[in-house]
Order: structure tokens, then sequence, then C-alpha cells
């Protein structure tokens, strides 16, 4: 019987590529299934046979650990390079956005804080 292994939902292509080939390079059998047309289905990595489940589970808990160091580790560089994001460059580089966030915000601390005086 089929198991979930890993959920695709919010997932980056980047790391969905990476699981997929971290499996079939360990001779996983897997298959995966989409949001659907309408996004309401879960996306997922499935396993064919469950007895696959414990050492997938290993290589995907060492694989999440081993990117998440590696990504702390490449924007505390570009931290000390100046060259991470900050409200400021978001700003900078989107202002309409951050604007029409900025005032979207404002409206409902408004609306919340009227309804009790």
């Amino acid at each position: 019987m089929a198991r979930l292994l890993f959920r695709l939902r919010n997932v980056p292509d980047d790391e969905a590529a990476d699981v997929k080939e971290l499996l079939e390079s360990n001779g996983i059998e897997f298959y995966e299934t989409t949001a659907g047309n309408w996004g309401i289905s879960m996306p997922g990595l499935w396993l064919r046979h469950d007895q696959d489940y414990d050492l997938a589970a290993s290589l995907l808990q060492h694989y999440q650990s081993e990117r998440s160091q590696r990504l702390r580790a490449q924007y505390e560089a570009d931290k000390a390079a100046g060259r991470a994001d900050t409200q400021l460059t978001q700003l900078q580089r989107e202002p309409l956005k951050v604007i029409g966030y900025f005032i979207l915000v404002a409206l409902i601390i408004y609306i919340s804080v009227t309804l009790f005086f």
C-alpha cells in the first residue's frame, strides 16, 4: 500500500527535484501527486512499498538537515557581504507592493480598533 513521504505544497522546485533524485538514486520507487486543476488536492511524493519508508525517511531527514545548514550558511554569507534581502531593499525593488501591504495592514488595524471605540 502507498504511503505519503513528502508533501509538496509550498516546496521550492529545486528541493522537490533534489528529493526525487535522492529517492531515485537509492532505488526507492515512488510516485507524485499534483494539486489538481483546482489546487485543492494534496501534492506529494508517495512510496509504492511500505517497507521503503524507514530508509526513505532517514534519507529525507539527512537531506533536509544538510540543506538547512547549507542555506543558513549561504544566508549568513550574503548577510555579511551585504547581499541579503532587507525591508529597505524590498521597498526599493518593489515600492508599490510594499506600500500596498502597509496600507492593507493599517486598514486592518484601523477597522479592528474602531470596532471597540
